[in-house]
């Protein structure tokens, strides 16, 4: 569950630290006053699709701040923390998030974590019902998604496994594509990468960096006399003769020594001038060895020309540097070998792929046999539950077509419901109110909770559209079931709203800033709000129905 949240320069609000009580947490306050606020805050800090907006910095400020303190007792945290190394605190989980005028940061427990890792969270810890979800509900495309997440601790493998052979199957039509493709090239076609593929291979490339040795060998070719003449006057001019460099040091050297066996502090000076002495002969040696060993040949730097002219053509022809050429030669020569190979294969890659599509349509029978057994099950208990939500007439299906192989199997999917006993079932989107939907929604989101892990459902208006016995058999359904999980609720509804384990009041001011502040309502507090929304006053009459709607 959520156990508190601090918000600090979000949107309208400047700082709030709210505690969240387990059980029903009741969200009201005037049309306007900002209630889906603290909604938002919380969404966006487990990654809402709006987490990364600017826009929400309060004005004025440099960043905005939202930090959830969460308790968890039912989730096994310990892979997923472990995997992008995440220390486990225990029940104990704390989520940050900072937006900037340039990025969006999330943190679980101080380590920073990405987006992927935000939305396997989120599913573990909260669900978020807005009314762009109860848009999607309406949706034929997303019913197949809701009947496999009532199945899917039973039919979660098979549908893996569904798709794990669906995605194989799609490679094997692409590849099957891509060798009829390579085999309707035309014979000029296939002569023509047969040469280019030679001419690159005959090459016999394996050094990225050929050319730029090769042509600092050639610079050394063509300069051997100068090269000669320089490093021989060098090494003559260190060691030659008596009135060499080496010489020369050499006597300094035996002078420091006697001067150092005179005073101490030379000895430094001596040991780095031997230093220098021993250095001087390795270079002295090196310039001799260098430059005996140069000599002309005139042979060698005709061959490195001819290289290089062929390394000038291919880099020309096929991309600029070796490295290119290596690459393109690498990808021409596999096309050459699909070509060889679709011409021999493609039947057996037909007779692959039939094989293929008849594992699919057995492994899709067995969804669907699962899915239609459980969708019984689920529409009875949809239809349950609607009863008890003042819907006494209704009559709710799931109903079944079967379409071409997808990554889903072979069902289309769709919920059809009749709110009226002189009326046939039809599609859920033609058929229900806002108010009916509403009770949809909540029927189907009961029962999911019945059966997931999570620990927080957050309502977004969910009341909208019902009334009298209605909102009284909402109220029923939110209490009990917030008797298994936590329950954020904004409501407009005072018998829903005086149901509420804590009542948190949102109003809006309006003084030299416009700003929102949030407050737990307490006892007498809380019957004035349950009696402002009742009647849209507080007097005495609304204070009664107040008091007796609390119990």
């Amino acid at each position: 569950m959520l156990s508190k949240i601090y918000i600090r320069n979000y949107i309208l609000i400047s700082e709030l630290e709210l505690d969240l009580s387990s059980g029903l947490n009741i969200i009201t306050g005037e049309t306007g006053a900002g209630k889906s606020i603290l909604i938002s805050a919380i969404d966006v800090a487990f990654g809402g699709i709006k987490s990364n907006n600017k826009e929400l910095i309060k004005n004025g400020a440099e960043k905005a701040t939202i930090e959830v303190t969460i308790i968890n007792h039912k989730q096994d945290v310990s892979t997923l923390f472990e995997e992008y190394g995440i220390e486990d605190f225990g029940e104990e989980i704390i989520l940050s998030r900072e937006i900037t005028q340039t990025s969006s940061r999330a943190r679980i427990n101080g380590s920073l974590v990405n987006q992927e890792f935000m939305k396997l969270f989120r599913e573990m810890f909260l669900d978020i019902h807005s009314q762009h979800q109860t848009y999607a509900f309406l949706q034929p495309k997303y019913h197949i998604s809701l009947l496999d997440s009532y199945t899917k601790n039973t039919c979660s493998e098979l549908l893996e496994t569904y798709r794990t052979e669906f995605s194989k199957y799609k490679t094997m039509l692409s590849d099957l594509e891509e060798l009829q493709t390579a085999a309707n090239k035309t014979e000029d076609q296939i002569e023509f990468l047969k040469f280019q593929t030679e001419e690159i291979e005959n090459a016999e490339l394996s050094d990225i960096n050929e050319d730029e040795k090769l042509n600092n060998e050639l610079a050394v070719l063509e300069n051997v006399e100068k090269l000669k003449e320089l490093t021989g006057s060098s090494y003559w001019s260190i060691s030659g003769d008596d009135s060499s460099i080496l010489e020369a040091l050499l006597q300094i050297k035996s002078n420091m020594a006697k001067a150092s066996s005179m005073d101490n502090s030379l000895e430094e000076i001596e040991s780095e001038l031997i230093s220098a002495i021993d250095a001087l002969k390795g270079i002295s040696s090196y310039l001799r060895d260098y430059s005996s060993s140069l000599e002309n040949d005139e042979e060698r730097i005709n061959s490195i020309q001819e290289r290089l002219f062929l390394l000038d053509k291919l880099k020309r022809k096929y991309g600029g540097t070796i490295e290119n050429v290596i690459t393109e030669g690498q990808k021409l020569r596999r096309e050459l070998d699909g070509i060889e190979f679709s011409t021999q294969n493609i039947e057996k890659l037909k007779i692959d792929i039939d094989k293929q599509y008849k594992t699919l349509q057995v492994l899709a029978q067995k969804l669907s046999e699962e899915r239609q057994k459980y969708a019984q099950v689920l529409s009875s208990l949809i239809i349950e539950k609607l009863e008890k939500l003042e819907l006494p007439k209704v009559k709710f299906e799931i109903n079944f077509e079967t379409c071409e192989l997808n990554q889903n199997g072979c069902d289309k999917v769709e919920f059809l419901i009749s709110t009226n006993v002189s009326e046939g079932l039809k599609p859920l989107a033609k058929v229900a109110s806002g108010g009916e939907l509403s009770r949809v929604m909540l029927a189907i989101k009961s029962i999911f909770a019945e059966s997931d892990n999570i620990d927080t459902i957050i309502f977004d208006e969910i009341d909208t559209g019902i009334s009298g016995k209605a909102s009284q058999a909402v109220s029923d359904e939110v209490k009990e079931l917030s008797k298994y999980m936590q329950i954020i609720m904004i409501t407009h509804q005072a018998i829903i709203a005086s149901k509420s384990d804590q009542h948190i009041y949102v109003k809006k001011t309006q003084e030299d800033t416009t700003s929102v502040n949030i407050s737990v309502l307490k006892d007498d507090e809380k019957l004035n709000a349950i009696a402002e929304l009742a009647s849209g006053a507080i007097n005495e009459e609304s204070l009664k129905f107040a008091k007796m709607l609390v119990g």
